[in-house]
């Protein structure tokens, strides 16, 4: 996970283009946007985590709060 590449994604690409990028990964297709990952899994969560960002930053965070959010959600289910 890339967190460069996932702000990039929020930032640059709106939740419905997000969304239909996810749903190509699911059909095993080329996502219509660019997306930067070793793999097939690390794009999908870069989609996933970026569709995250943007919903916070459409509620008022801005992007470096929705980052931190996101991050703190994830070291919380790993520990």
């Amino acid at each position: 996970m890339k967190m460069a590449e996932i702000k990039r994604l929020a930032q640059t690409h709106t939740l419905s283009e997000l969304k239909l990028a996810e749903e190509a990964m699911y059909e095993e297709q080329e996502p219509s946007i660019e997306v930067h990952g070793d793999d097939e899994g690390e794009k999908l969560t870069h989609i996933l985590a970026a569709q995250d960002l943007v919903q916070n930053m459409e509620k008022g965070m801005s992007i470096n709060d929705a980052v931190r959010a996101y991050s703190q959600r994830v070291r919380n289910s790993i520990s």
